[in-house]
């Protein structure tokens, strides 16, 4: 496992980390498998959307705060239950395969740290699992 830390400047903002997590791919040495993104906190997550028009994380952070106001009479006291929810709503960890020592994204796609109780230092691990071939375990198949 890999931990990279970032700095969210913003209260809510995504982060690209394409770049980092395909260089803990690259250090893996897997040709193919799975990589496994996590965040370790309760208000930020990671997803995956477009990364080349800025224009559409912005309309994604707008609607996002239609959906779920950050004033929208909850009960949790700290004052970052909006945070929570998103957090739970896109999730801490993401899967993502690897073919030919990379990930596996489209064309347009970028893997992001999706930071919803900035600005705060933060964490993400990636977990490289590396596919085997039968041959490489050992194992036999009946002829």
């Amino acid at each position: 496992m890999r931990q990279f830390e970032l700095k969210s400047v913003k209260r809510a903002q995504l982060l690209e980390i394409t770049t980092e997590v395909n260089a803990a791919v690259t250090e893996s040495g897997a040709d193919s498998g799975v990589c496994n993104i996590f965040v370790p906190h309760t208000t930020a997550a990671v997803l995956i959307c477009e990364n080349a028009d800025p224009d559409v994380i912005h309309d994604l952070l707008a609607q996002l705060e239609k959906m779920v106001p950050r004033e929208g009479g909850y009960r949790h006291g700290e004052g970052n239950a909006q945070a929570h929810i998103l957090s739970a709503w896109f999730g801490t960890s993401l899967n993502v395969p690897i073919a030919d020592g990379r990930l596996a994204l489209g064309r347009w796609q970028g893997v992001m740290f999706a930071e919803f109780d900035g600005p705060r230092q933060r964490k993400f691990n990636v977990s490289v699992m590396a596919e085997t071939s039968v041959a490489t375990r050992g194992t036999r198949f009946p002829e």
